[in-house]
């Protein structure tokens, strides 16, 4: 028996589970199946310990689709964003305030877990959707209406398009033979939650040194106590080191490399690791199927582009596919999604790789260049919000 949809989507996390989402809100049939069940608990062994910050346009997206108001009462607003440059001889520090744009904070921060455990939640009460865990994409055969989509238990799916959103080593992006360019930087992330006696103030900052940003993230506090998320990237040996240190001592670095712009930090999480690498797809279509999120693009995390990335993407699939409803999946309304997201996710890839090598940068030239060019952007009013534009992804 070969079961029908108008939508398969292979990957459930944060990306896959936003997409089954807003397709099922839309009205369209989805089945979304992931080989691995969901964590769902912040205390879980393997729970994602990253935050998202999920940008204005993100927000509206979320709207549309219904879900945000599960999410609101657990989003932390972020109204300024700072650098602050530590690794030269004159150390900087820029804030770039959401007011200089509108009314509405850059962005909200939200636990990975936590927005896996809302989107099923919501999932669980349409009837539209189905979300397979345990389950995953083996293989397929496009055909002129439809995709014959064979899945890893041996059932047998029917779907008007395919959405990879599998993650950067897509299965289903591999079954269509889409070559990736990927680029390695040999730096690794540290994920973890902290709490200081400092409130954040609603601030995000990113601290530069050498190795990559240290990146804090309001939240909500913890029994009293202000929390930030931490993102910590460094190159891969001294990541590994700081991973297996005793936590006193990981706090006592945390601490230290944060510049103590918070007061002393105290782990409140787990630690995770995870490999840092930028990756984009040759294109985000192939015959019956769209790519999206990590399937098709990859970039280190500065900014707060990933999962705003991906919700681009999302986006500009929704509109399509409302407005290609007799025809989805076709050809035409594909083709039209590649030329619509790949330019910019090309040019956001390239962009963040050059942020993060500066970043990375040791030599004294870079680091005072990396300073130069932030001060630049920061105190020419008119390329500061161009900048803010571009980063909340309006700009184009």
């Amino acid at each position: 028996m070969t079961d029908k949809t108008d939508i398969l989507i292979a990957g459930g996390g944060p990306s896959g589970l936003a997409a089954a989402v807003a397709f099922g809100a839309a009205g369209f049939d989805v089945i979304c199946v992931d080989p691995t069940a969901p964590v769902t608990d912040e205390a879980a062994a393997g729970a994602d310990m990253r935050t998202t910050a999920i940008l204005q346009p993100g927000r509206a997206l979320l709207e549309r689709a219904g879900i945000w108001q599960r999410l609101a009462p657990h989003a932390t607003a972020l109204q300024v964003m700072q650098i602050i440059d530590v690794g030269t001889e004159e150390p900087t520090q820029k804030a770039f305030d959401a007011s200089d744009l509108g009314d509405a904070p850059f962005g909200w921060n939200l636990p990975n877990w936590l927005l896996r455990r809302e989107f099923l939640a919501q999932i669980a009460e349409m009837e539209n959707v189905s979300f397979r865990p345990g389950i995953g994409f083996a293989s397929y055969v496009p055909r002129s209406t439809e995709a014959r989509v064979r899945l890893s238990d041996g059932a047998s799916v029917s779907a008007k398009m395919i959405l990879a959103a599998d993650g950067r080593a897509s299965p289903v992006r591999t079954a269509a033979g889409i070559d990736v360019r990927t680029t390695r930087y040999g730096q690794k992330a540290l994920a973890f939650a902290v709490t200081h006696p400092v409130p954040h103030d609603n601030i995000s900052t990113e601290v530069h040194r050498s190795g990559g940003p240290f990146t804090l993230v309001p939240l909500p506090d913890l029994d009293g106590q202000p929390r930030s998320a931490v993102v910590w990237m460094e190159r891969g040996a001294e990541a590994e080191r700081l991973e297996n240190l005793e936590e006193t001592a990981f706090n006592a670095e945390a601490t230290a490399r944060s510049s103590g712009l918070l007061g002393p930090l105290t782990l409140a999480s787990r630690r995770s690791v995870w490999p840092i690498i930028s990756q984009i797809a040759s294109r985000f279509d192939a015959p019956r199927m769209a790519l999206m999120a990590e399937a098709a693009h990859v970039v280190p995390p500065i900014g707060a582009q990933g999962l705003n990335m991906s919700l681009a993407d999302l986006r500009a699939l929704l509109d399509l596919s409302e407005k290609h409803r007799q025809t989805l999946g076709s050809p035409e309304m594909l083709t039209s999604y590649h030329r619509a997201r790949w330019p910019d996710a090309q040019a956001r890839v390239i962009g963040i790789d050059a942020l993060n090598r500066t970043s990375m940068a040791g030599h004294p030239v870079m680091k005072a260049l990396r300073r130069k060019g932030v001060a630049a952007l920061h105190e020419v009013a008119p390329l500061r919000r161009f900048a803010m534009r571009m980063g909340l992804g309006a700009g184009r």
